[in-house]
């Protein structure tokens, strides 16, 4: 029986021939991720081990983003538990504000995560990864403190979803609404504990930023993991940010799939997501009532990368944000924001009237930089639109692409670029 990619990547990293879905494995980490709500948690479970240090001080990554720079004295706090720590260890790959960005935009950006790793994050979308061939998905901070300690986890092995992506995307048409699309096509559970695989010659239209988009969002869908072949522009990115050695699997001819679908990008059109799921999905035609909204969000792990930040530029120059409206955009990474200054993006930005924050995951998780009040309506380039995600349990999240958010700000409802006059 052959294997899919991740199959293959998991049996590599525990020492096998073969593996198949279901199976208990025992793998090398390539990489363990922790950021500063998670990592105190893992600290303090590594410190009931007694182990004397880490296993590997290159291959352990913390970085200080979703109250950061911190708002109160009790993030202040939990970033001074992984300062010292980071410190005391060598931790070789600690990012702290000045340097830092919003973990899963700043690995790949520094050249930690590669095709062929095995990675874990305390973090429920470390598996942003996989847009590079990676098997990388999120855990406990108990696990991440064994993966720390011993360099080892435990996985389940899982089955697999082949998802065909055929056609190019239209204008507007991004990453976002791919899985988005995806995401109300098959529910919030429809890929439970599967990886997500990702082929087909439409890949070749989606740009490294769609792909991380896409894979981000896989936990969204209940995916263990999403991943993508590595192709020309894989290896470009990689080369171009990593001095690493990576090793390219691909899946087998005969690997065996619980469920595949094909889709055409080409018949694809802005998506939406309204609360409080992310597979409550409608189409911007879908769309017949004006819904007028208060705040809109233009950042976050899933869609602050460059590519976000330009295609809202595209949609903001010239333009003003409606009245009223609080419109916040961050870019991901130090490395972003200083790429967005130098292309004039902030300036368009600024001149819109919207604010341009420090990176950080802070309104994404309901943590601060956006806030929302009893029965007040957010559009959001983040991953989540729970009950409560954002602020009071009585707002809502509507979850799209930086090029709908950007056009929803300027007419103060959700609204399109193609609607635009």
């Amino acid at each position: 029986m052959g294997m899919t990619m991740t199959q293959k990547i998991l049996a590599a990293h525990a020492g096998l021939d073969s593996v198949e879905a279901g199976q208990l494995i025992e793998a090398d980490l390539d990489l363990v991720l922790g950021n500063d709500i998670t990592s105190p948690v893992a600290i303090k479970e590594m410190e009931k081990m007694n182990v004397d240090g880490v296993f590997h001080k290159d291959k352990i990554a913390l970085v200080p983003d979703h109250f950061v720079p911190n708002k109160d004295i009790k993030s202040a706090e939990h970033c001074k538990c992984v300062r010292e720590f980071a410190y005391r260890n060598e931790i070789t790959n600690y990012f702290e504000v000045g340097e830092m960005g919003i973990e899963h935009a700043l690995l790949p950006e520094k050249g930690l995560t590669v095709a062929g790793d095995v990675i874990i994050g305390a973090d429920s979308h470390t598996c942003t990864y996989g847009a590079l061939g990676a098997f990388s998905t999120g855990v406990g901070s108990t696990d991440m403190a064994a993966g720390m300690a011993t360099g080892k986890a435990w996985f389940k092995v899982p089955s697999a979803i082949k998802f065909n992506l055929i056609g190019k995307p239209s204008k507007w048409v991004s990453g976002k609404d791919v899985i988005l699309h995806i995401i109300g096509m098959i529910g919030v559970d429809g890929a439970l504990y599967k990886s997500m695989e990702f082929v087909g010659e439409g890949i070749k239209n989606l740009t490294m930023d769609d792909r991380f988009t896409i894979a981000n969002m896989a936990i969204e869908a209940g995916g263990k993991n999403g991943i993508f072949p590595v192709d020309d522009l894989a290896i470009a990115y990689m080369k171009e940010h990593s001095k690493r050695n990576f090793t390219v699997y691909e899946a087998d001819e005969d690997a065996v799939y619980d469920e595949e679908y094909t889709i055409d990008l080409s018949t694809l059109r802005p998506t939406i997501a309204f609360p409080h799921l992310p597979e409550n999905t409608k189409t911007i035609d879908e769309i017949k009532e004006e819904i007028k909204i208060d705040q809109v969000v233009i950042g976050s792990c899933t869609n602050g990368r460059i590519d976000d930040m330009r295609i809202a530029a595209e949609v903001l120059k010239g333009r003003h944000v409606a009245k009223g409206m609080r419109c916040i955009i961050i870019p991901a990474t130090q490395a972003i924001y200083m790429q967005a200054m130098e292309e004039g993006l902030l300036k368009i930005f600024i001149e819109a009237g919207a604010v341009v924050s420090t990176p950080t995951c802070g309104p994404c998780l309901g943590g601060y930089m956006g806030i929302l009040a009893e029965g007040e309506r957010c559009v959001s380039t983040t991953n989540r639109n729970f009950v409560g995600r954002m602020g009071h349990v009585k707002s809502e999240i509507y979850l799209a692409s930086p090029a709908v958010a950007a056009a929803s700000a300027i007419t103060g409802m959700i609204s399109c670029p193609c609607q635009l006059s």
